[in-house]
């Protein structure tokens, strides 16, 4: 059974609105995503998830498979679930989540998602980390980390530095930073668990952390944390942000 991918894409991003149908090099953003996840090949069907018409229409368009959802999901975890159920996919069936705003997501690392997952049928989900290049990216909340046990299943995710050195001021203590993983943002779920998460109640600590993964490990679930393969490129949340991709993504078109 061939896994499936979804690009969830709402309207009313915050920072940058309508960020889904920017033109970036006579594309818009969410063009240069289906078009890196269909070059990815191998899935079994690619679609994207919005509640929002413009988007609908823009994406049939260029010829995408749409699915419509509501507009009352809080999480992307919560869409992906009411795709889950228009479609009808099995309960083993594997689903990537691509994000709308990331056109520079490595192909290597998607089918990696897929294969991780499918290789540890004792995990509800997989996901993907980077070395922490630096003790200021270790610090910032803004990026996630994650801590791992000899498995690669997650043992806590956290915008706090983890690990975090306690003898800072010895000579002979580790460095912290060969330990330190950040965290990617993609994921591969079975879509059996994507039924059962959403009937989860949010916990405490994902509410202190707003961290929706861990929601999952709250409740016993376990994640597959792998190396990435490839290092991503930027995502898209702000004006400044667009403009990086568009340049980067210019070096692909014209290397």
């Amino acid at each position: 059974m061939k896994p499936v991918l979804v690009i969830p894409t709402r309207y009313a991003s915050t920072r940058l609105p309508a960020k889904a149908l920017r033109l970036i090099h006579g594309k818009p953003l969410v063009q240069h995503v289906y078009e890196r996840a269909l070059a990815a090949q191998g899935f079994g069907q690619v679609l994207v998830a919005t509640d929002d018409e413009r988007i609908r229409e823009v994406c049939t368009g260029f010829g995408a498979e749409v699915c419509m959802t509501a507009r009352t999901h809080e999480s992307g975890s919560d869409r992906l679930a009411e795709v889950a159920h228009l479609q009808g996919w099995a309960d083993e069936r594997i689903v990537v989540n691509l994000q709308g705003d990331e056109p520079l997501t490595p192909v290597a690392n998607l089918h990696q998602l897929a294969a991780n997952l499918d290789r540890h049928p004792e995990a509800m989900m997989a996901t993907l980390a980077t070395a922490v290049q630096s003790a200021r990216e270790l610090a910032d909340p803004n990026v996630v980390k994650v801590v791992r046990d000899h498995q690669g299943m997650a043992l806590y995710f956290s915008r706090a530095p983890i690990p975090l050195r306690r003898d800072a001021g010895r000579a002979d203590s580790p460095p912290v930073l060969d330990h330190a993983l950040r965290h990617l943002g993609m994921y591969a779920y079975r879509a059996a668990f994507l039924r059962a998460f959403t009937a989860l109640a949010p916990c405490p600590l994902e509410q202190l952390e707003k961290l929706e993964q861990l929601r999952a490990l709250y409740y016993g679930y376990r994640i597959h944390v792998d190396i990435a393969h490839e290092i991503p490129g930027p995502g898209v949340d702000t004006e400044a942000d667009l403009q990086q991709v568009t340049a980067l993504l210019a070096r692909q078109i014209n290397p």
